[in-house]
């Protein structure tokens, strides 16, 4: 089975303090990955689609602060 994330630990996984990050660059990124499910009301991404993106952007690993 895919491993499920959340905005809060994609934010994480991704090196942001914010999980409205994520949110900001589903708006502002045609190329973000797509959440797999919405669960109540939550919605759910493949880590691996995620990761893919953030490698192909420049956006994992991330930067330390």
């Amino acid at each position: 089975m895919d491993k499920l994330v959340g905005t809060a630990e994609i934010a994480e996984l991704l090196g942001q303090s914010h999980s409205q990050n994520v949110h900001a660059w589903r708006r502002r990124y045609a190329d973000f990955p797509a959440p797999v499910a919405q669960i109540s009301g939550t919605y759910v991404w493949n880590v691996d689609d995620v990761l893919t993106w953030a490698r192909s952007t420049g956006r994992y690993p991330p930067k330390p602060e």
